[in-house]
């Protein structure tokens, strides 16, 4: 799919786009192979194949951080198909929203296992900063907006320099607006029936009762609940991409 957008070259808007592609041109290859482009000059068309050429070997070397700073946010689900076997969703937990607030989880899943990382149990950010250095692209869900300028703002340099997949996103294109437990109810996504009926504020009081009793039962709750959240986001994006295919 990125293959076919031009959006990814300096200067071009979705209007631009539409332009080239009512040309006749629909992809790199044809923009590549074209003498002349309607309006674009001659010399910035010699740049943008220059771009393109470098695209390319981007995509053929599977170098990700390339298009980390190229892609529009609203457009790197277009890289998916290219990153999806080096994707992890990812999701946090944390004891509150203030200025002195922690995380307390983070829930990572690569589509076969699921890895939970604990505040005072294993949760090391060098340790978490190694592990997302494997991947090329990190999923969530309003994680653009929160969870990943939350774990940088308290440990910087964490998140490395790789593709940032925002579902939330991308389900308002395609009419699915609410939080990820709306969305899910919307698509018909079920969770274990311990934990369907938690929400954000539970996860929160869930984290105090485990930390003021040490009762191992509200923790395994709050990992569950995290969990459903990472799992089920590989199952919304499959749904969104296709629609936004069909779109």
């Amino acid at each position: 799919m990125i293959t076919q957008s031009f959006t990814i070259l300096e200067g071009v808007s979705e209007k631009t786009d539409l332009n080239i592609k009512d040309q006749g041109i629909v992809d790199w290859q044809g923009f590549l192979d074209a003498s002349q482009i309607k309006g674009i000059s001659l010399p910035r068309k010699k740049f943008y194949e220059r771009e393109l050429v470098k695209a390319k070997q981007a995509l053929f070397e599977n170098n990700a951080s390339y298009f980390a700073s190229k892609v529009k946010s609203s457009e790197t689900w277009k890289l998916f198909e290219f990153f999806k076997d080096e994707c992890v969703y990812l999701d946090i937990e944390t004891d509150g929203l203030s200025r002195f607030s922690d995380v307390t989880v983070v829930g990572l899943y690569d589509g076969f296992n699921t890895k939970m990382m604990i505040k005072d149990i294993n949760l090391d950010f060098k340790e978490l900063k190694k592990e997302l250095s494997n991947y090329k692209m990190i999923v969530t869900f309003n994680g653009n907006v929160f969870d990943l300028p939350f774990i940088e703002k308290r440990y910087p340099g964490t998140i490395p320099d790789v593709l940032l997949l925002d579902l939330r996103f991308m389900c308002d294109k395609v009419g699915l607006s609410g939080g990820l437990k709306e969305v899910e109810r919307v698509l018909g996504i079920k969770r274990n029936k311990v934990v369907e009926d938690l929400y954000g504020g539970d996860a929160l009081r869930l984290w105090k009762m485990y930390k003021t009793t040490g009762d191992d039962h509200y923790l395994n709750l709050l990992l569950e609940y995290n969990e459903e959240d990472i799992v089920n986001l590989e199952k919304i994006l499959g749904i969104v991409i296709s629609r936004l295919k069909n779109s």
